[in-house]
């Protein structure tokens, strides 16, 4: 047996709800699988489940807050999924075998049928995440909900309408009425608690040390405007991938800067996720990550950073694209922002930052001219790195953006 326990979706989280669950016991899931959609104070969490097995029971119901560490669920794993089911079969016409309870068999086995989970499953279907959450912040009651959305499914906007119609006649309304209606909850304001605990323990923990440089842009500008004229307007660049791909890159030349912090060891990952940092309309922070970034064309990771940025927006992500980030890329330059000094996320040991593209003299060689300018800046972990380390990491970054064309 397996536990699947509440997971751990960044360090500033302490607990999350069960939304919904995907899966029902007695199904078979394999790694990788969507198992259960769970809220935290950043967003709605699609979790994956990291074995594979048969679900054996489910322990925390939808709608209940658990700590993180909580057992979720118990699987089934290798052998035991294919042993449990049988079992579970002959339970059911157990009542044949034993003599003396021959007449009260037949009760049992018709209980223990459970016929409840079948109408569970297309209410489950009809109801995105993020619908679900609403709900749960405006206190509507799903059952008396029409969606409006493909094959009927209840989306956000039909939760909203519900929540702001008049609510139906009831034999006491003048009691009702009376009552303050239960705000919602205030979703900026518990994010903004859960970056503050993150930032403080970063700060707390990390030792950290800063390095920035000057990174002329001319040749990356110049390559992407002449690639973009080849492409489709869909499918265009923005320059910002190539900043990721170049960080990317860097890593494995100065591997010290990608990895994790934990139990007093630095941990260097061979994976290269990066996080990248994206801002949230209702205020607040969250840095997902987009994975293989080193393995992945710029085209690739456009497509990547689009649907990413979307689901950030919408408010629904995946589980590994919170927990798995390696190092995480802020840029701050369409804010205006000439340079970043970041506070790095734990329990990762270093953050990049970019600023805004500017027009500054440049000397090159015997000549003076104005170039395209950026500033890049590293926030390290100095228990992972030093400063010697660093330097060089942010000079493979600018070397990289010197031959766009190999990225």
């Amino acid at each position: 047996m397996a536990d699947f326990l509440m997971p751990s979706l960044g360090a500033d989280m302490e607990a999350g709800t069960v939304l919904q669950w995907l899966v029902k016991p007695g199904d078979a899931v394999k790694r990788g699988d969507i198992v259960a959609v769970v809220d935290t104070e950043k967003a709605t969490i699609e979790v994956e489940i990291f074995q594979t097995g048969v679900i054996q029971k489910i322990v925390v119901p939808e709608g209940e807050k658990v700590p993180v560490g909580t057992l979720l669920a118990v699987l089934a794993v290798d052998g035991e999924a294919v042993a449990a089911a049988p079992e579970a079969k002959r339970a059911e016409h157990a009542p044949v075998v034993p003599a003396p309870a021959a007449p009260t068999p037949p009760a049992p086995a018709r209980v223990v049928a459970k016929p409840a989970p079948e109408p569970a499953a297309p209410h489950r279907a009809r109801i995105s995440p993020l619908a679900m959450r609403v709900a749960m912040e405006l206190k509507v009651d799903l059952a008396t909900v029409k969606g409006t959305g493909p094959e009927g499914a209840i989306t956000k906007a039909d939760v909203e309408r519900a929540a702001k119609a008049p609510s139906a006649p009831t034999p006491a309304p003048a009691v009702a009425a009376p009552k303050p209606a239960v705000a919602p909850i205030d979703r900026s304001a518990t994010m903004r608690k859960a970056i503050a605990a993150a930032m403080a323990r970063s700060k707390r923990e990390i030792p950290h040390y800063y390095l920035g440089t000057h990174v002329d842009m001319s040749k990356a500008m110049a390559w992407i405007q002449a690639e973009n004229l080849k492409r489709p307007v869909a499918e265009r660049l923005l320059y910002s991938v190539m900043l990721l791909k170049a960080v990317a890159l860097a890593v494995h030349e100065i591997p010290e800067m990608n990895g994790y912090w934990i139990d007093g060891a630095f941990k260097p990952s061979e994976a290269v996720h990066v996080g990248v940092a994206i801002s949230i309309r209702q205020g607040g922070l969250i840095a997902p990550a987009i994975h293989d970034v080193d393995k992945n064309s710029l085209s690739e990771i456009m497509v990547s950073l689009r649907d990413l940025v979307k689901r950030v927006r919408a408010g629904v992500l995946r589980s590994s694209e919170i927990a798995d980030a390696t190092i995480t890329v802020t840029s701050l330059g369409d804010e205006g922002v000439e340079t970043v000094f970041g506070v790095i996320y734990p329990p990762q040991v270093a953050l990049v930052g970019f600023g805004k593209i500017v027009e500054r003299p440049w000397a090159s060689g015997a000549m003076v001219g104005a170039r395209p300018v950026m500033m890049a800046s590293v926030s390290g972990d100095h228990r992972a790195s030093d400063g010697h380390r660093g330097a060089l990491f942010l000079a493979a970054i600018e070397r990289l953006l010197q031959a766009p064309e190999k990225l």
